[in-house]
C-alpha cells in the first residue's frame, strides 16, 4: 500500500492544525469573530439555482464535493475554508440540487444531475485548474468531472470514495432479491446518517448511475490523485479507492488507510491528514509552476 509522504507545515498550516489536532482560527486571529464566507446563489437557465461559498485567492484553488444528502456546512468542508484562508489560496464549496440550501427536489437527483452541478461549478465559478476533494458520492462525481474537465483539474482528493457503489452494491445481490427490489420500485439500505435511517433509492436513479460508472475500465485521469479511506468504513467499503488507484492512469497515486477510520472521516485525526494532504499537493503543484 502507498502512502503519501507529508511534509512540514507551510505558512498558516500551524493555524489549523494545533497541538497534533485540529482547530479553526481563534477569534482572536480574526478580530474576535470566527468570519465564514457568505451564501451566494448561482443561477442557471431553467435549471435551480444553487447554493455556494466562495473565498478568492491564489490558484490552485480547492472545490469541496460534499457527500449523498450532505450539504458544504460539514466538518470537512468548513475546515477546509479556514485551511486556504490561511494560505490566501481560493475556495469553493456548494450544494448539490436538492441539497442544503441548492433549489430542487432532492428526491429526483440523479448521479447525472449532480455531476452537471459540478461541472457548471468549476466552469462558472472558479478560475484555472483545481484541487477537487469529494466526499464519499462526491469522490464519484470528482472522477467523473476530471474526466469530463482536464484541464480544470489540478489533483483529486478522494474521501470514502463511493466510485460505482450504489450501482455495484445492487448488482451484486441475488438473482432473487434485485427482482424483488425491482418489483417494488425502491433499494432501501441502511445508513447511521440519515434521520430516517435508512437511503431509498428508486430503480430509475440505480439505472441512470449506471451510465456514470467508472471502474470497468482504465480511468482517463492522469492528475495527482490521494485516496483516503478508514477500514472501519460500515457504508463504502474501502477496496474501492484500491479499485479506483488501479484504475486511473496517473503515475502519482497514492491511498492512505486509516486503521480506525469510518465513513465520515470526521474526526480531528482525519480532517487533520486531509488537510495535510492537501497542503502536500499544493506545494508539489507549486513547485513543478
Amino acid at each position: 500500500m502507498a502512502a503519501v509522504a507529508l511534509k512540514s507545515c507551510r505558512k498558516g498550516l500551524p493555524h489549523i492544525l494545533r497541538d497534533g489536532a485540529v482547530a479553526t482560527l481563534s477569534p482572536k486571529a480574526l478580530g474576535g469573530v470566527r468570519q465564514k464566507s457568505s451564501v451566494q446563489y448561482a443561477t442557471r437557465p431553467e435549471l435551480p439555482k444553487l447554493a455556494y461559498c466562495r473565498v478568492k485567492g491564489k490558484s490552485p484553488g480547492v472545490v469541496f464535493l460534499p457527500g449523498y444528502g450532505s450539504n458544504m456546512n460539514g466538518q470537512k468542508a468548513e475546515a477546509l475554508e479556514e485551511f486556504c484562508k490561511s494560505l490566501g489560496h481560493s475556495y469553493l464549496r456548494f450544494d448539490y440540487t436538492g441539497h442544503g440550501l441548492s433549489e430542487g427536489v432532492f428526491t429526483e437527483g440523479t448521479i447525472g444531475t449532480w455531476k452537471k452541478d459540478v461541472l457548471f461549478v468549476l466552469d462558472e465559478l472558479t478560475e484555472g485548474p483545481q484541487i477537487m476533494v469529494g466526499s464519499s458520492m462526491g469522490g464519484w462525481l470528482m472522477l467523473l468531472a476530471a474526466i469530463a474537465r482536464p484541464e480544470k483539474t489540478a489533483a483529486l482528493v478522494g474521501i470514502s470514495t463511493a466510485a460505482d457503489h450504489i450501482v455495484t452494491a445492487f448488482k451484486s445481490m441475488s438473482l432473487e432479491v434485485r427482482k424483488e427490489i425491482e418489483e417494488k420500485g425502491v433499494l432501501t439500505v441502511p445508513t447511521k446518517h440519515s434521520e430516517e435511517g435508512t437511503y431509498t433509492f428508486t430503480i430509475g436513479f440505480l439505472k441512470e448511475a449506471e451510465n456514470h460508472c467508472v471502474l470497468q475500465s482504465p480511468i482517463p485521469i492522469t492528475c495527482p490523485v490521494r485516496l483516503i479511506h478508514g477500514l472501519k468504513d460500515d457504508d463504502v467499503p474501502w477496496h474501492i479507492s484500491m479499485q479506483v488507484a488501479e484504475r486511473v492512469l496517473s503515475p502519482d497515486v497514492d491511498v492512505i488507510l486509516r486503521r480506525h477510520g469510518q465513513h465520515r472521516m470526521a474526526e480531528k485525526d482525519d480532517i487533520r491528514l486531509m488537510v495535510y494532504t492537501i497542503d502536500d499537493l499544493i506545494d508539489k503543484l507549486t513547485t513543478l509552476v
